[in-house]
This record gives structure tokens, C-alpha cells and sequence, in this order.
């Protein structure tokens, strides 16, 4: 094996390995915090008085990961062709 080969295999390895790391996360954690509120499902005025609820996770705090929301679609497709 050449050192070309070596590094390749490597940066592919590394590669599989991050995004196996990242579905497996998605499957576990399935949601994470809001980047509007960080996570509060509330959001301050301009003059720090009052609050009003985040439209953006409805007042949750917790939003789909994307890796989440594309294995969500791709199991409805699978079960929209399973069931024809």
C-alpha cells in the first residue's frame, strides 16, 4: 500500500465512521435545542420586560435534528410503496 492509498482509506474510514456517529445520535437524541430561543421556548423583548413564546419550536425549546427529519421522510415513502 502507498502512503496515498493509506490516507484515503483513512479520510474514507474516518468519513463512515463520523456519519455512523451522526445517525446514531439522531436515532438517540432525536431533538435538540432551539437555535431561536437556545432551547428556552421563549424570547425576550428588546427592552427585557416581557417575554413572548418562540414561533419557531411553537414554545418547546427542542427542534428535529435534519438527520432525524430526513430518516422521517424516508420511512414514509418506505411505507407509502410498502402498502401499494
Amino acid at each position: 500500500m502507498t502512503p496515498t492509498e493509506l490516507a484515503s482509506n483513512a479520510a474514507i474510514a474516518t468519513l463512515i465512521i463520523v456519519t455512523l456517529g451522526y445517525v446514531l445520535a439522531c436515532l438517540i437524541w432525536p431533538f435538540k435545542a432551539c437555535r431561536t430561543c437556545r432551547g428556552a421556548g421563549k424570547l425576550r423583548s428588546p427592552f427585557l420586560r416581557s417575554y413572548r413564546l418562540c414561533p419557531t419550536c411553537n414554545a418547546t425549546g427542542l427542534r428535529l435534528r435534519r438527520g432525524r427529519k430526513a430518516w422521517n421522510a424516508l420511512s414514509r415513502l418506505h411505507r407509502a410503496n410498502r402498502r401499494r
